[in-house]
């Protein structure tokens, strides 16, 4: 079961990303633009996530995801890391929401990061 370590130790794994506290709980950073917090204690993790896609997936996986109240509004989806898989699953959600984020020249500089493994 993945942990707040592993989230973070992937999270800053990914070219020119940073950890800053921000609304007392640790959120990650590329280039400045949020893609991942760690709120609840550490036990869940919210990213980025189309709104389209979001409903979906919390439709389709209810036991591992959720919309926070607050984030309604905004294209965010909240993950409970005790119902991951495994470090794979945390590494493509991280992936995929910081691809969101990440401006054009670092999309460009890493294509490695272009698509989660098995689409």
């Amino acid at each position: 079961m993945p942990d707040a370590e592993d989230v973070r130790r992937i999270a800053l794994s990914l070219p020119d990303t940073t950890e800053k506290i921000a609304w007392s709980m640790p959120t990650f950073r590329v280039a400045g633009k949020m893609f991942a917090t760690l709120p609840e204690d550490e036990t869940s993790l919210a990213v980025r996530c189309p709104k389209e896609e979001r409903d979906e997936l919390v439709l389709a996986e209810p036991e591992k995801f959720w919309i926070a109240d607050h984030e309604a509004m905004f294209a965010w989806v909240r993950a409970r890391l005790a119902a991951l898989e495994d470090e794979d699953e945390v590494r493509d959600i991280l992936a995929d929401s910081w691809r969101q984020a990440a401006p054009p020249r670092l999309l460009d500089a890493h294509p490695e990061l272009g698509l989660p493994t098995g689409e």
